[in-house]
Order: structure tokens, then sequence, then C-alpha cells
């Protein structure tokens, strides 16, 4: 099933070093611009970056797993160590997302606290729409501790602000408010929409890849989208060589000239079924297999197959690319991507880097700047917006460049 659409925008409250931080533009931000496909966020160190990512994660763990479990998976100690410290407020988030360029944008609204067992549990959840640019927005799905309305079909919602009803509006009463109500209603046709969006969060691809895990032999089984660590490498590409090997050989031909020493890279079928990837470096008679190949190749390698998915993820979240990778490697990886996420719908990039050979490759509007405020909470603003960042780009400067001057620091 092909999915698209993309977030315009994305407002975080109340998770750990975020206070409250709005990227793009939002129900709540309509004056921000919304974000582009690639969307790279820098930044020193311990401002809030992998933070950013784990919230992408948390809010995909919470669709798959229920809030209390996410609130503990991947270390992150459940509810309390989330909060943001002294905050009195819940956790919260806001995604801004539009379908296609001539649909209406959607607003999604999660908000989670403890019940009076201090268990993490779905406060509040809803989806709408504005009707027009002037117009109160409708909601077609509205649940607080679990009990609302859902509205059925592709049409139809309650107006925020008179009550008034249009369409077929259903009572809804979940019996586990732990467990998102999208992640219940969207499994049933009759609510299109909500269907629609809970099919776009499943399509969100958080990007872990280690080395040491895709050098792991599998098992034959060929799977078509690589997982969280990599660790099935081979078996994205037996999938993508049995499905269609021609445009296969293609991609890896592709790929091949932008690995560094590479000289060609071919799929080797074993007598088992199982699928090895054999590359051929310059001044060997003989070819290397994945299993022997440097960190900096692998995660390269990885990342272009990533690009070149059929049925792409709609949205990827990479952390730190450039770790393990020589700097000159960077600025023709960021191009590549760029390139690759286009101006449609269909797939949208974010990523995290501390490497200014990374972003000098992009323009100012694709990149967000993490600071610090004295409160010891992050705020992030748009390198574009700064003024001296508008100067001086003008003037042919790469924005990495710009990045350890005293006004980014």
């Amino acid at each position: 099933m092909i999915v698209l659409g993309k977030i315009e925008g994305i407002a975080i409250k109340n998770y750990g070093s975020l206070k409250e931080i709005v990227l793009g533009k939002t129900f709540s931000h309509q004056r921000e611009k919304p974000l582009g496909n690639m969307v790279t966020i820098i930044g020193p160190s311990g401002n809030g970056k992998s933070t950013i990512a784990d919230a992408f994660g948390f809010i995909a763990d919470c669709l798959e797993m229920g809030v209390e479990s996410a609130c503990d998976a991947g270390n992150r100690g459940g509810y309390e160590q989330l909060l943001s410290q002294n905050s009195k407020e819940p956790i919260s988030f806001e995604i801004y997302y539009r379908e296609a360029n001539n649909t209406r944008p959607i607003t999604y609204e999660l908000t989670i606290a403890l019940d009076k067992f201090s268990r993490p549990f779905v406060k509040e959840e809803r989806l709408r729409y504005r009707v027009e640019n002037r117009g109160w927005p409708k909601s077609f799905l509205h649940l607080q501790n679990g009990v609302g309305f859902a509205f059925e079909g592709s049409q139809g919602g309650q107006d925020d602000d008179t009550g008034a009803i249009e369409g077929n509006k259903v009572a809804v009463t979940l019996a586990d408010s732990r467990k998102l109500g999208i992640a219940t209603l969207g499994a049933m046709k009759q609510y299109s929409r909500i269907e629609k969006f809970l099919n776009f969060l499943k399509s969100w691809y958080l990007c872990y890849f280690t080395p040491d895990a895709a050098r792991r032999l599998q098992t034959a089984a060929p799977q078509p989208y690589l997982d969280r660590i990599g660790s099935n490498l081979n078996n994205v590409a037996q999938y993508m060589y049995r499905e269609n090997r021609s445009d296969f050989l293609k991609i890896l031909l592709n790929i091949q000239e932008k690995l560094p020493g590479i000289e060609k890279i071919q799929p080797l079928k074993m007598p088992n079924g199982q699928m090895v990837l054999q590359f051929w470096e310059r001044g060997f008679n003989d070819p290397f297999f994945s299993q022997k190949m440097s960190d900096g190749t692998l995660k390269l390698f990885a990342y272009y197959l990533l690009l070149h998915e059929k049925n792409p993820r709609q949205l990827v979240f990479i952390e730190e690319p450039e770790n393990g990778l020589y700097h000159h490697y960077l600025a023709d990886l960021a191009e590549e991507m760029r390139k690759n996420v286009g101006t449609g719908y269909s797939k949208q990039l974010f990523v995290t880097t501390h490497s200014p050979f990374f972003v000098n490759s992009l323009p100012p509007d694709d990149v967000w700047v993490l600071k610090k405020e004295q409160s010891g909470f992050s705020v992030a603003q748009r390198a574009s917006d700064y003024q001296f960042v508008k100067d001086l780009t003008e003037e042919g400067v790469p924005v990495g460049d710009l990045w350890y001057s005293k006004y980014f620091g």
C-alpha cells in the first residue's frame, strides 16, 4: 500500500529538555513556514537533538505498544523521567499533517498524563481539520480519558466553536485508555480518514543503523524494508533482487559510484537461498562480502539502499549519519538525500547532525538550530530566520561554515 503525506510542523511540550518547542507550521502557529521534505537539526551536544529524535520514536512506540510500555521502552525510564523537570502539565504533541497539496491540513493532538494509579494514559486525543482559511476547525475524532466521538467516512466533523455537526457522528468508549484511539478506530474501514493517518504513522522509520548488526547472517527471508538497526541488510537486497532484478542491478550500479574505493557490487545467491552481497574493491582480485566491509562503507551502502526503496517509508529519521564516515563523503550524502526526497508528498527525511560538511550542502530553510536557554530548556529556530545567515548565504557562504560563529554559539 502506497502512503502519501508529510508533516508540515510539529509541537512538543513537556518532553525532557523540550519544554515547548515548535518546528514548522502547526495549528497553533499558523504564521510559520511549513517544514520541507528535508529537515536537518543542528546544535551542540546536550541541546536536545536526540530528544527530538526520541520524541518521534516515542509517538511510534505509543502506536505500537501503548503509552505505558512506550514510556519504559528504550531505557526511557518511565513517565516521570520523560516529563520535563518541574513541569506541572502533561506531555503533549501536536502534528500538523497534509496528505497532498490539494488537501486540507489535519492536526493530530495527543496528551499523555498519569491516572489516579500513577500509570501513563491517553488523557486527550484529537484529529481535526480547518474547513477554510478563516473558518473554525472541525474535529472528526475527539477522545478524553478514552471517551468521546468519531466521524465515519471521508467527510464531516463537529465544529469546535459552535458544536454544529455534519456527517455521521459515532459515540466512542475505549476499553483501554492506555492505547491510542487511532490504533483502534483506524483499523476499521468506516473511519477512512483515521485509517489514512494511522497508515501514515505506521510508515515512519527511525534509523539506528549499526554496522555490526548488518554483518549478521540472516536466514533466507526476503524483506522489503530495513529494520531499525539494519540487521536484515542482505534480506532487503534479496527482496529487491527477487522483485525486480534489473532495477536492483541498476540501483547497485548507482550506489557503487558513490562508495569510495568500490568498483562493483554484485548479489550472490547461496545454495541455501540466502542472498549475500559481494563488494569488489579497487586493487583486489577477489570480492569481499558485507561481513568484511568497513563500518563506513556499510553505513553508506545502507543509507543509499534506504533512499532507493520502491515504496518508501513516509518519514525517515536518521541520527548523526556522519558517525564513522570520512567527512569528504558527507556533502555527497546530503545532496543525495535532498535530491531523493524531492518536493512531493511521498517521502520526508529528518536528520540530526554535528557535521558542518553535511550542512554545507543544504539551504538554510532546511536547517534548524537548537539552543538551550537560561532555563535549561531547548528552543529551535530555522537557520534562514537569522539575519546574518540570510546575508552571508546570499553572498555564497554555506550554512555549515557559519556553524561555529558566535551567532550560533
